[in-house]
């Protein structure tokens, strides 16, 4: 004789399926309550990250280009140090810092979506 299960032993919780939307409102908070000036350097370090990222870019090799990495930094800089009354050395090293973080999520995001679908 079959037994039948009961519906909540046969269909698991959804809410474990739900990671990847609890793990970008995470990081949407915490990008939130970044300083006022990286909050103003974070749309041109999501532009940039958004023009790089198609299948085959530099962004997702095993080891991305250091000189191109700091080719994009360089690029933000120069589109954000016009708005700035005072750029430095400090402007360009929280643009590295902040670009290697968007690539590192963005690397992560890439390698769950391939392993979700390949």
């Amino acid at each position: 004789m079959e037994r039948k299960l009961p519906y909540y032993m046969a269909y698991p919780t959804p809410l474990l399926y739900d990671d990847e939307r609890i793990e970008r409102r995470d990081f949407e908070y915490m990008k939130s309550m970044y300083p006022d000036t990286a909050k103003r350097a974070l749309p041109f370090v999501e532009d940039e990250c958004d023009r790089m990222e198609y299948e085959g870019s530099m962004l997702y090799d095993e080891y991305p280009d250091k000189l191109q990495l700091r080719l994009m930094c360089g690029r933000i800089y120069d589109r954000m140090a016009e708005g700035e009354e005072n750029p430095g050395d400090w402007l360009r090293e929280l643009i590295q810092v902040m670009v290697y973080q968007e690539v590192c999520k963005r690397r992560c995001d890439h390698r769950k979506y391939k392993r979700k679908f390949y």
